[in-house]
């Protein structure tokens, strides 16, 4: 713009150009120059869009370089957290297991305490018909105590059952199911003891020893056992033992109380044995072997 200034003033002064066509120079000159500050300042607003999109872009650059420091630290923790998840689900696989075993072992516990309490109940049980039985073989031993003293009865305990014991030599004669008279005077004293013992029941077992004999009356010692076991039942009777409480029973020589080698030995197998019958209604397990056997 300078130069074409400096140009239009050296053609005016050598006078090549005419007034008009200076002006119309000049004119276009002018224009030329407004043209050309409206492109400076065009360029400068350019510039300075360019100089603040070059920020915004530098800003864009910070923010994405801050988004993606961000995305990292987001990344980071999800890892620790995916990692705390899984140390959580062991630490509660583990303690399930663990409450599963503690569930198991409390159950185990329970039935544990349960068969001690039945244990300990079953125990009380057989320790108070123990104790039942200690005091009512007393009781027969303080009832017979005369009997007893006398030589005429012994009191014992044979294969769980209490068996009062009368020798033959004092009730029958040799071979004979006859009753000697001191033999029914002790079995008459004997039956009024028995009827005063409430609720038992009684069953009279006849025993010989080994000697056979065979007679039209008794054929075997089957018969001659059996004879005298009903002897001593009608004598009790008289005594005062109610009927439907006694019994009678054979054992002929085939329960000796000791070898038969000998006379003495033969004569302490030559017995009557009155066995109170056990009454199995107070036994542990009773009222299931009831039930079994009624089917119900």
């Amino acid at each position: 713009m300078h130069r074409l200034a400096v140009a239009l003033a050296l053609l005016a002064a050598s006078g090549c150009v005419t007034k008009t066509k200076y002006a119309a120079l000049e004119e276009v000159l002018e224009q030329r120059g407004t043209e050309l500050d409206a492109a400076k300042q065009q360029a400068a607003l350019c510039a300075q869009e360019l100089a603040a999109a070059n920020g915004r872009g530098a800003a864009c650059e910070e923010r994405g370089a801050e988004l993606n420091r961000e995305i990292q630290r987001q990344a980071a923790a999800a890892r620790a957290n995916e990692l705390e998840a899984q140390d959580l689900k062991s630490d509660l696989k583990t303690q399930q297991e663990l409450l599963a075993r503690l569930l198991k072992d409390k159950s185990q516990l329970k039935a544990t305490v349960d068969e001690m309490r039945g244990a300990l109940a079953a125990a009380a049980e057989r320790e108070r018909e123990a104790a039942r039985r200690v005091a009512e073989y007393k009781d027969v031993l303080a009832r017979f105590k005369e009997l007893i003293d006398a030589g005429t009865l012994q009191v014992r305990m044979v294969d769980g059952r209490m068996v009062l014991t009368l020798p033959m030599d004092i009730l029958y004669p040799s071979g004979s199911a006859k009753l000697a008279k001191e033999g029914h005077e002790a079995l008459l004293a004997v039956g009024r003891g028995l009827a005063t013992i409430p609720e038992r029941r009684f069953q009279i077992e006849g025993h010989t020893d080994d000697v056979p004999i065979r007679t039209a009356a008794y054929p075997s010692n089957w018969e001659l056992a059996a004879a005298r076991s009903l002897g001593v039942v009608r004598a009790l009777l008289e005594g005062g033992v109610a009927p439907q409480r006694i019994s009678a029973a054979s054992f002929s020589e085939y329960h000796p109380t000791v070898a038969n080698d000998g006379d003495a030995n033969r004569a302490r197998n030559r017995r009557i044995e009155i066995v109170l019958v056990p009454d199995l209604t107070g036994l542990p397990g009773f009222d299931e072997l009831q039930r079994l056997s009624t089917g119900r």
